[in-house]
């Protein structure tokens, strides 16, 4: 019985526990803690807190075995417990910075002139980028959120395999998310790691501070 009080560990413990599942069993994640885990990376950072993305969660199974054949022949997408499509804005503009103030407003007793301000530099800011620029950013906040999913589901001890490898068109098409102005941009698998996935056995390899960590 999953209980809230539970799922906290040693964080450096909780990511050198994890790893990218290749095999997971048919256990499914109890529904009140995948819960717990998408609110964890609902609250991730985001540039000026806009939240330009969204978390799909595709529980049909039959959606599953459509999503397959764009999959790249990788069954996770079919046979996890949950399977998670993280998808960035493509209807980036005025509205997007409009949305975000009125829930600013609900949240903090600001004055107006305060709240021009912070509008108007949002919208200058994303007026003067490319409509290229402006999906790549929102991409960019989606890695930001899939961080957070992933070492807040290390934290609970849920298994994952993220997953860029897929066609994304496909995605989209069979999800209707296009519809809603969204494009997939990553994919991640949760579920409990098989005991025969031989990669749960590995050392993990990491590069250590003297290389990874820069002091100027």
């Amino acid at each position: 019985m999953y209980k809230r009080e539970d799922k906290i560990m040693n964080i450096t413990e909780a990511l050198n526990w994890r790893y990218a599942v290749r095999k997971f069993t048919t256990e499914r994640i109890e529904e009140d803690k995948v819960y717990d885990l998408l609110t964890a990376t609902r609250l991730s950072a985001s540039s000026y807190g806009l939240q330009p993305w969204r978390m799909v969660v595709v529980n049909d199974i039959d959606t599953r075995k459509r999503l397959y054949e764009y999959a790249m022949g990788q069954d996770k997408v079919v046979n996890c417990s949950h399977l998670v499509v993280l998808a960035a804005q493509t209807d980036i503009g005025d509205a997007t910075v409009d949305r975000y103030m009125d829930a600013l407003i609900g949240v903090r007793d600001l004055p107006v002139d305060v709240l021009d301000r912070i509008s108007t530099h949002m919208k200058e800011v994303i007026r003067n980028m490319s409509e290229q620029r402006r999906r790549e950013w929102a991409h960019e906040q989606v890695y930001i959120a899939l961080g957070t999913l992933l070492t807040a589901a290390a934290v609970m001890k849920i298994d994952t395999c993220p997953m860029t490898g897929f066609e994304s068109e496909g995605f989209d098409s069979v999800l209707g998310l296009h519809k809603r102005s969204l494009e997939s941009s990553v994919i991640c698998a949760l579920g409990v790691r098989d005991p025969e996935d031989e990669n749960a056995l590995l050392p993990k390899v990491r590069y250590g501070d003297s290389e990874m960590v820069l002091t100027v």
